[in-house]
């Protein structure tokens, strides 16, 4: 059956229903963009209807959306025409009308999830609110399968159909996968970052970071961890060492693994499900590394220290803020970057890789050791493939 053509569709509708086919026009080369009618989903109608149509097309918008599902009835889609003119369409609709933006907003998403054609976030990929163009057609790719699922009469796991179609290769792809390819797409971002230095510094990272780190053991926090389960409880003045001690608040304040009881320290359930878990220990502690608590500023200054220090080079403490300085001062957050500038969130970071055994550190010289080479590259690469959000002006 060949695919229905939109200008063939046009002129019927001009001569069945004249009364339609202006708008039905404008609706439709909003909806395809240009493309073939063929290549729609269920998921770009309801996007169109439900966010499109109400935000950035002027004119009477529920004459519109029945105008398109005339068109798209003469083109027998029907699964497609009845959203036109269903009664979520047009509740949203007179929402947005009636009561603004955000709270039509908030119908749309709504509506979108129980659809049940919105890909899920799965462990090895959460969606991004800004999508290139590698992930805009894997995303349009697991919508369309799981549409397809839901219209055979299956029963459909969308976490698990999801995951299966990213991670499988595929023939259209050259047996690529789809998050092999968003993978890509997100460290080439990365990488082509702010500044000349950065961008310099980050390159070889590139093909470094696009194999997952094996997790690694990390015994001090292992040992804190498991004292603190065994005995159930901690006393505070545990250790005098400053290692011993920034451990301690690293578990406690910034982990979550460890609470106050009292005048002791206690394990909590999150800690417990650490010390099961190597790789969740292991993912953890390094995605705390650049943490997104943290100012943007500090968390260039961390991830510049971290690409400095990632092959285990020995560097004087000087020398890794100067370096640090010159590659985040290229960057544009001040006008002038200073060592002083960088010196406090260097430091930091430098004390939690010294705390968890994954860096020697004194006045001199600061060089990690290979299980910190690779806690270094495994922060670098969860943050270089974190999904893109817009930014809240507020926050």
């Amino acid at each position: 059956m060949s695919a229905p053509d939109v200008t063939a569709l046009l002129a019927e509708l001009e001569r069945s229903q004249p009364e339609l086919a202006e708008e039905a026009r404008t609706a439709v080369e909003w909806l395809t963009a240009g493309e073939p009618l063929e290549t729609v989903t269920q998921l770009d109608v309801c996007e169109f209807l439900w966010y499109t149509l109400p935000l950035k097309v002027g004119g009477d918008h529920e004459r519109l959306a029945r105008s398109l599902g005339g068109l798209l009835q003469l083109g027998g889609m029907e699964r497609y025409a009845a959203l036109c003119v269903s009664p979520t369409t047009l509740q949203i609709l007179r929402t947005y009308a009636r009561e603004g933006e955000d709270a039509g907003t908030s119908a749309y998403q709504q509506a979108l999830e129980a659809t049940g054609v919105l890909p899920p976030d799965v462990p090895e990929l959460q969606w991004s609110m800004i999508m290139g163009p590698e992930e805009l057609g894997a995303h349009l790719a697991c919508s369309a399968a799981l549409e397809l699922a839901i219209v055979a009469g299956e029963t459909v796991d969308r976490t698990a159909l999801t995951r299966r179609w990213l991670t499988e290769p595929r023939s259209e792809l050259g047996g690529d996968s789809w998050l092999n390819r968003v993978h890509g797409e997100r460290l080439n971002r990365w990488v082509l970052g702010r500044g000349p230095a950065r961008r310099e510094l980050a390159q070889p990272f590139e093909v470094r970071l696009h194999a997952p780190i094996t997790p690694q053991a990390l015994p001090p926090l292992h040992r804190l961890l498991t004292l603190a389960a065994s005995e159930e409880s901690l006393p505070l003045r545990l250790a005098p060492s400053p290692e011993a001690l920034r451990l301690r608040e690293l578990a406690e304040r910034e982990l979550g693994a460890i609470s106050r009881d009292g005048t002791k320290l206690a394990i909590t359930d999150y800690g417990r499900r650490l010390l099961k878990s190597k790789s969740a220990m292991w993912s953890a502690v390094t995605r705390l590394l650049l943490a997104r608590g943290k100012h943007d500023f500090e968390v260039s200054a961390r991830e510049a220290a971290l690409m400095l220090l990632a092959d285990g080079t020995l560097m004087s403490p000087t020398e890794l803020r100067e370096r640090v300085a010159e590659v985040v001062g290229g960057e544009g957050w001040h006008p002038t970057t200073t060592v002083q500038d960088v010196a406090a969130p260097v430091a930091d970071l430098i004390s939690q890789l010294t705390a968890l055994g994954l860096a020697f550190s004194d006045e001199l010289a600061v060089r990690m050791d290979r299980s910190g080479q690779l806690a270094a590259l495994a922060a670098l690469r969860a943050h270089a493939l974190r999904p893109r959000k817009y930014v809240n002006p507020s926050s």
